[in-house]
């Protein structure tokens, strides 16, 4: 198959993921598309909204969409790494011995939905940082490779923040993206009462297995990217860094800690994903600047003034693309 046929049909399975997605959920489209791009990047996704808006509809509705496995982890503040991880059992053989057996936890699936993940206690956290970093867990003394493809969806409600724990900036800074998830339009929400509230839709159809996903992430990982346009990239995440010589002048003034080398990556794959569906095999500076917000809001720190004045990550962010500029010659 050549380049084009792989670019024509990676296009036509995004778009007809994104149409069955399109079935069930009403509006959002920046957070579908924002998560179908971090899945084909190979990604995390963390989905912050008030309850109501969908977030784990969403999920769930991509779990019937892809022919991957699927589990759910209510996290609550009494929920423990076992009950996510697995543990060994006794259990008796048919001879009238006992032995122990490791049982499977629910982190052993293709997508797992981490429901409302600030509100588990960070030592139960702590048990996810692995499984998502290094798409294994330790368990029962052993170590244990999570089903290929792996990903972890998380929701949390940013109001509600009684009975809850900020997700360290080590968890954070593990998923791809952040979206931030808004209430629907007159439009949108008349749509939502419609569906829910008359006869039941049918289910949407499976489009995409493991296999023809994983096939999918390695032509993305084939996108090149030019020079200059990878050093846009380098220079917006170092933009980010504050009192250094590449520091934007709104980052000197609102952030305490920069992004992480992570979120250059994020910006190179996630802008290869835009390219594919877009039916090109080079990344544009557009395509940079298209994700680096949900790529970068979770991974920047700001400090007291910034909260004192309610200035947003996003407004950092949106002030560095227009302060950095895109091509600024090719360093030495």
């Amino acid at each position: 198959m050549t380049i084009e046929e792989q670019i024509a049909s990676f296009r036509e399975t995004y778009a007809t993921v994104r149409a069955e997605i399109g079935r069930v959920m009403v509006g959002q489209d920046a957070i579908v598309e924002g998560t179908l791009v971090a899945i084909l990047a190979g990604g995390h996704v963390l989905l912050e909204g008030v309850p109501g808006l969908g977030k784990t509809l969403l999920v769930r509705t991509l779990s019937e969409v892809l022919e991957l496995s699927f589990s759910r982890v209510q996290f609550t503040p009494d929920l423990m790494p076992a009950d996510i991880l697995g543990t060994n059992l006794v259990m008796e053989l048919p001879t009238g011995q006992r032995e122990f057996q490791f049982q499977k936890g629910p982190i052993f699936a293709n997508i797992v939905l981490a429901d409302e993940i600030n509100r588990a206690t960070p030592k139960t956290q702590s048990a996810m940082l692995e499984a998502m970093q290094e798409k294994q867990v330790t368990a029962g003394g052993q170590i244990r490779p999570l089903p290929k493809p792996f990903f972890v969806l998380a929701t949390q409600n940013p109001i509600d923040q009684e009975g809850t724990y900020p997700l360290p900036e080590a968890q954070l800074d593990r998923f791809f993206f952040k979206l931030v998830v808004g209430y629907p339009s007159r439009e949108e929400l008349t749509e939502v009462l419609n569906r829910t509230t008359e006869a039941p839709i049918d289910p949407p159809s499976k489009v995409l297995d493991g296999p023809g996903l994983t096939q999918l992430q390695r032509l993305v990982r084939d996108v090149p990217v030019a020079t200059h346009v990878k050093d846009y990239a380098v220079r917006l995440v170092l933009a980010t860094h504050p009192k250094t010589v590449t520091a934007a002048s709104i980052t000197n003034q609102y952030l305490r800690f920069g992004s992480s080398p992570r979120g250059a990556q994020v910006l190179i794959l996630g802008a290869k994903v835009r390219a594919l569906t877009a039916g090109r095999f080079n990344v544009s500076f557009d395509d940079i600047a298209g994700v680096a917000t949900a790529a970068l809001r979770h991974r920047l720190i700001l400090n007291f003034e910034a909260e004192a004045e309610g200035i947003t990550t996003d407004l950092v962010i949106d002030q560095i693309l227009k302060d950095v500029p895109r091509d600024a010659g090719v360093l030495a």
